[in-house]
């Protein structure tokens, strides 16, 4: 009976911290796969979050033969949750591969940023965006789909 109270209690506190629209986001700054950090801001007109491995391949696929820039042409941020990543394979395998990428790609060590966001693990969540202020949000499950919805957005 306790720990379907504890389990109760913390699955409400979590959704308490989850981001609804109309809310104005708190910024946040973490470090990218360069070490440099990116502020969240009112800027940032689309925040894409990928909780593990498979949401960030379909942002990879997506974003394949796109040009550096690509993302932030369009002020989208990608913010990828590799808290679960075993840290001797982010430290020496996976984060110097994203180095390589044409993208930049905000690294949620700790977890705790994209878990303000709640959606599928195996999914894309986009928060559309204006001046800090979720305005909608909708999932994606195709690199396809993902990639269409990043061609309708504006550029500079």
């Amino acid at each position: 009976m306790r720990i379907a109270l504890l389990l109760l209690l913390s699955a409400l506190s979590m959704q308490s911290f989850a981001a609804t629209v109309g809310e104005h986001l708190t910024p946040w700054t973490l470090q990218d796969q360069h070490d440099q950090p990116y502020t969240l801001d009112a800027n940032t007109h689309v925040l894409l979050v990928a909780r593990n491995m498979d949401g960030s391949k379909l942002v990879k696929a997506a974003l394949e033969n796109q040009p550096k820039g690509y993302l932030e042409a369009r002020h989208v941020a990608f913010l990828a949750d590799v808290h679960a990543m075993p840290s001797l394979i982010g430290k020496f395998i996976a984060i110097p591969k994203m180095r390589d990428y044409s993208y930049r790609v905000v690294l949620d060590r700790d977890g705790n940023i994209a878990a303000q966001y709640p959606g599928a693990d195996d999914q894309v969540l986009w928060l559309q965006l204006d001046n800090g202020t979720l305005v909608s949000q909708q999932t994606f499950a195709s690199a396809d789909a993902l990639r269409a919805a990043l061609e309708k957005l504006p550029t500079e």
